[in-house]
């Protein structure tokens, strides 16, 4: 039976349930695409998995470029956290991870994000993060159940229109990507 990694910001593999490309059977397209995606995407199983159909992989990663990099719209680290709690919703221990250490180091908060860990999705938070993470729960949902109300919150943080549509798209492209990797394979403990 598989380990049951709790949610943590310690460093995971991920750890794929098929066969991964080897880097030296990629091909001249393969090889660009994984160049273009991460710089450890020619390492990572998960991408490595995923360039089996590169024109997938190029978008997958452009349109991840285009919503975390950007420089309008929320700030990254409210990106991060409400990618967080959609990965937590969604039981991506691998996802929640990354996501986790990346708000920790923009917002410059490890501990409001060891007890989002530690104690779960209705843990007492700022009104702001708060305002977040009801937001991305509720969009990652199946069915989906944001609505006005949500907005509303968020708007009352003051948050902009364009700053709660950048959280909207964080939050669907990575809804969709713990499930694609959830599907695909499993984390584990490094080594």
């Amino acid at each position: 039976m598989a380990e049951t990694i709790p949610f943590t910001m310690k460093m995971l593999e991920w750890k794929s349930w098929s066969d991964p490309m080897v880097l030296e059977d990629c091909s001249e397209e393969q090889i660009a695409v994984l160049e273009e995606s991460d710089p450890v995407a020619k390492t990572h199983e998960y991408y490595l998995t995923l360039v089996r159909d590169p024109a997938a992989l190029l978008a997958r990663s452009r349109l991840f470029n285009a919503i975390m990099y950007s420089e309008e719209g929320a700030g990254r680290a409210e990106k991060e956290f409400a990618a967080t709690a959609e990965s937590m919703l969604n039981g991506c221990v691998f996802c929640a991870s990354v996501h986790a250490r990346l708000y920790s180091r923009f917002a410059r908060d490890r501990p409001t994000m060891q007890a989002f860990l530690d104690a779960g999705l209705d843990m007492e938070l700022p009104d702001r993060l708060r305002a977040i993470a009801d937001f991305a729960t509720a969009l990652a949902a199946t069915p989906p159940k944001a609505d006005q109300s949500h907005v509303d919150a968020l708007k009352a943080e003051g948050m902009t229109a364009e700053e709660i549509m950048d959280i909207a798209n964080a939050v669907a492209m990575f809804a969709w990507a713990n499930r694609l990797m959830l599907t695909l394979g499993a984390p584990q403990y490094q080594n």
